[in-house]
């Protein structure tokens, strides 16, 4: 499980950065001889703006970007927070490297907003 956070700056976009850990920590796994395929999962924080509500919390994340920043004295790299149509998001995550490379996607959600509200994002979905 990988999440929107990586405790690593290379200056490669964190969807990139993310992709390459699933594919080094399977180069392991088979290395180390496990049986099976390992499943992986990467969060993300995705917002489909279908309502005037969405719009008017989220739609600034439409310009979101990948943010570095500074966790326990080291570089840290967040990834983006998808924020659109449906789909424009379709597209967006299609071209996330690591949104293709997991087995599965988990999704981050506001509990601040309420149980109705999360409720509805999840549906949007």
């Amino acid at each position: 499980m990988s999440s929107t956070l990586l405790t690593e700056d290379t200056g490669v976009p964190f969807h990139q950065l993310q992709a390459e850990q699933l594919r080094v920590f399977r180069d392991a796994w088979d290395a180390a001889g496990h049986q099976g395929t390992p499943r992986t999962s990467v969060s993300r924080s995705i917002f489909p703006l279908v309502t005037d509500a969405d719009r008017q919390m989220f739609g600034r994340e439409a310009l979101s970007r990948d943010q570095v920043g500074h966790i326990d004295g080291g570089i840290a790299r967040f990834g983006k927070t998808y924020a659109a149509e449906p789909d424009v998001l379709i597209e967006q995550l299609a071209a996330d490297e690591a949104v293709q490379a997991a087995d599965t996607v988990l999704l981050t959600v506001p509990n601040l907003l309420g149980v109705d509200y999360n409720a509805h994002l999840l549906e949007s979905f």
